[in-house]
């Protein structure tokens, strides 16, 4: 598995653990930004991350901000890629389990760093199940090829 993580100013202190769970997985990842404590605009971290996802140059993504929502709207604009924004275990089984999601947004204003890693230990450690959800991911997935 391969993974990139982003954040802006306001996710640091949770991508820098998140950096090491990877690292102690053994999960070999890229690290998008920003190395800044000045705000920045999270659409320029997100969309250009959550675009090499889609393009299949990592498996996965792991978006942080303040709250998660501003990386998780903003990445669902990219075509391929199902962001969940989650901030709880169960959340983050189910939706890999559910829908396959490829891009994991949290918030560091919202959840500390070790509720951090376990979610993104769980996510990480989930497989989709396929089955029927299969089904529901192609619907979501033809909407969007027509789309305008």
């Amino acid at each position: 598995m391969k993974v990139i993580i982003t954040a802006d100013h306001a996710g640091m202190t949770i991508r820098n653990e998140i950096k090491d769970l990877l690292t102690e997985m053994q999960i070999e990842f890229e690290d998008a930004g920003c190395d800044c404590e000045g705000s920045v605009d999270y659409p320029d971290y997100a969309l250009p991350a959550a675009e090499r996802v889609a393009k299949g140059e990592f498996d996965r993504g792991i978006f942080i901000c303040g709250t998660g929502i501003g990386m998780s709207i903003a990445a669902n604009k990219v075509k391929g890629i199902r962001c969940a924004l989650t901030h709880d275990v169960y959340s983050a089984k189910l939706t890999r389990q559910h829908n396959d999601s490829n891009v994991l947004a949290m918030g560091e204003r919202v959840v500390g760093p070790g509720l951090a890693r376990e979610v993104a230990k769980t996510w990480l450690e989930t497989d989709f199940d396929g089955g029927r959800h299969k089904n529901r991911i192609g619907k979501i997935m033809t909407y969007e090829d027509g789309a305008q």
